[in-house]
């Protein structure tokens, strides 16, 4: 029996194919984004210059709409994916990046609808002080703290795993382990840095009232 070409391309190598594409296009994305979010290191103004200047490309009338169709692909088909061989998974990094994916589709989702509803609904330039009002108000900070924090470290942690699975027949797996843990390492790094920046632990952050609307 012959499958239709959507179930081929849904069952088959052909969704690893679409799932690897729409990744790559989704964490050059992200990693951009990572990096504006550091640049709140130095200052807020250095964080909004650097993210008016990326908003010139990815809020484009042609890429947006490409970056917001791969990130809900990208959860869909990782969803696919964990459910599907979730009792083939074995060891650490295979569990690792299951897990880390999970969460990936879970923020994508909550992020997204939230950077949605920010624009559209409240009218707001969903900028630092957005990301940064739920960090200021309590009890939001329960929530927000770990939901950023852990956003960061999902995305090192996949791409740990990816490179710990894709490197399995060029180097040995002591050196894998060593690329793994050095990129878990990174993770935890930027992502504790970029969530006590938003925090205020650096300087002063003082939210806008109409941020404050929010979560009124």
């Amino acid at each position: 029996m012959i499958k239709p070409r959507f179930l081929t391309l849904w069952t088959g190598s052909g969704l690893h194919k679409a799932h690897r594409v729409s990744a790559s296009i989704i964490g050059v994305y992200i990693l951009a984004h990572l990096i504006n979010h550091l640049f709140a290191l130095d200052s807020i103004s250095a964080h909004v210059h650097l993210m008016e200047t990326l908003r010139h490309v990815y809020r484009n009338a042609l890429l947006e709409p490409i970056l917001w169709m791969a990130a809900a692909f990208q959860s869909v088909s990782g969803l696919y994916f964990i459910k599907a061989r979730w009792g083939e998974r074995a060891g650490f990094f295979d569990r690792l990046q299951a897990l880390s994916g999970a969460y990936l589709a879970f923020f994508l989702v909550v992020h997204l609808a939230a950077i949605a509803f920010g624009r559209i609904a409240m009218k707001l330039d969903t900028n630092f002080y957005y990301a940064a009002a739920g960090m200021h108000i309590a009890p939001f900070q329960l929530f927000f703290f770990p939901y950023y924090f852990l956003a960061v470290f999902a995305f090192f942690a996949h791409i740990a795993c990816v490179m710990h699975w894709l490197l399995r027949e060029r180097i040995s797996e002591q050196m894998r382990n060593t690329v793994a843990f050095t990129l878990l390492a990174i993770g935890i790094t930027a992502s504790a840095l970029i969530v006590l920046a938003f925090g205020g632990a650096f300087y002063t952050v003082t939210i806008p009232p109409q941020y404050y609307m929010t979560y009124q």
